[in-house]
């Protein structure tokens, strides 16, 4: 079997784009991939152009040869956008191997270890009592682990922490009170905040208010995750922006946090995922899927949380709470679908996902930016 063509799609759906990859083969067996660099799928396009010059004519059986090729044969290796082309085209080598092996993708990393994937889902409404009433919603619809949201991310041009800080801790002291002790509750900070800051918001709710504190500081400096872990005793959840084994490694091996947010689109699909989790199995950090996308990425992410041991929860963003429209059934036919808080696992070969490819070909790109957020005194803050 040979690589014929790699082809890559990048298309708005719902609120954003997704860069989808077909990669086929002279068999006729074709694989679908996901992309995870939201917001920059041109730069992830241009690096797949320069990947098929040489993936062309390959034997696509060979996944883990190919996947040191593409890293390694070059001198500028690694890289939030080469890692982004390399996890689409990994994911939809697997997918082909599963297909051409009549196996579904879980067999191909050692079988699976559950057979439904529970997920946690996020609340969408500013802290207040609308929050608490979708978070009611979702434990009624079977959710026993959820994400609150914290206040001020509603806006569009200005973030200043300080200013929202108290307001997310009292609510979340209030939804743990109103919720109880049996339900999950974890908070993302999408990286908005200085160590301080982070120290301060912990530091104005009782112990065991959160279950999971989610990207609180920017990960470049390990050091200052070290900091803020001596002030604080919330466990952590962060990783979904790491690019690859390597970057996870001063988190897993110094005990800095206890739930992997690994972002199979980003970090080097199921090659490098597997590689994480078993190191992380070995200091007791869980797995936690980083899962914005769409239902290639859900689908690869359900049959890696299937297959490892150290596993918590898949993160959904389909539920009561959110609808964002990502999981588009006219351009998915066949994905994984939420029943009762969890994903099935599928036993069909491959992925078990099919795409109306004829319909992504008609649907367009849209140039997407992140908010550019500044702060009262006109700097630049994270988004």
């Amino acid at each position: 079997m040979k690589i014929t063509a790699i082809r890559p799609y990048p298309v708005w759906v719902g609120t954003r784009n997704q860069l989808i990859v077909k990669v086929e083969t002279d068999e006729g067996i074709f694989g679908w991939g996901e992309s995870g660099l939201s917001g920059r799928e041109k730069a992830v396009v241009g690096a797949l152009e320069h990947y098929r010059e040489f993936l062309i004519g390959r034997d696509p059986m060979r996944i883990g040869a190919l996947w040191q090729e593409m890293y390694r044969s070059q001198y500028f290796e690694g890289g939030r956008v080469l890692q982004a082309a390399i996890s689409a085209l990994d994911i939809a080598l697997y997918d082909i191997v599963g297909k051409a092996l009549g196996v579904p993708v879980y067999q191909l990393l050692g079988g699976k270890q559950r057979d439904r994937i529970p997920t946690f889902a996020s609340t969408s409404a500013p802290p207040g009592p609308e929050m608490i009433e979708q978070a009611r919603g979702l434990i009624e619809a079977g959710w026993n682990a959820m994400r609150l949201s914290p206040a001020g991310h509603g806006q569009s041009n200005i973030y200043e922490p300080r200013e929202h800080i108290a307001t997310s801790a009292k609510w979340c002291v209030k939804a743990r009170e109103e919720l109880g002790d049996d339900v999950v509750l974890g908070i993302d900070y999408h990286h908005r905040l200085s160590v301080a800051e982070a120290a301060s918001f912990c530091q104005k709710m009782p112990s065991g208010t959160l279950d999971f504190l989610e990207e609180p500081i920017r990960d470049e400096t390990p050091e200052a995750y070290e900091a803020l872990r001596r002030m604080v005793d919330i466990p952590f959840a962060i990783g979904e922006e790491f690019a690859s084994k390597w970057q996870f490694l001063p988190f897993i091996e110094r005990d800095i946090h206890q739930f992997n947010r690994i972002d199979i689109c980003n970090v080097g699909g199921f090659t490098e995922s597997m590689k994480v989790a078993g190191w992380s199995e070995a200091h007791y950090v869980d797995m936690m899927p980083h899962n914005p996308l769409g239902p290639i990425c859900t689908a690869a992410t359900v049959h890696f949380s299937a297959a490892v041991a150290n596993f918590s929860w898949l993160e959904t963003r389909t539920s009561t709470a959110e609808q964002l429209g990502f999981d588009n059934s006219e351009f998915f036919p066949v994905q994984p679908r939420i029943e009762k808080a969890h994903y099935a696992v599928s036993d069909v070969p491959g992925l078990g996902i099919e795409v109306n490819e004829e319909l992504i070909q008609k649907q367009s790109f849209k140039f997407w930016e992140a908010p550019h957020l500044k702060r009262h005194d006109g700097s630049v803050t994270n988004w």
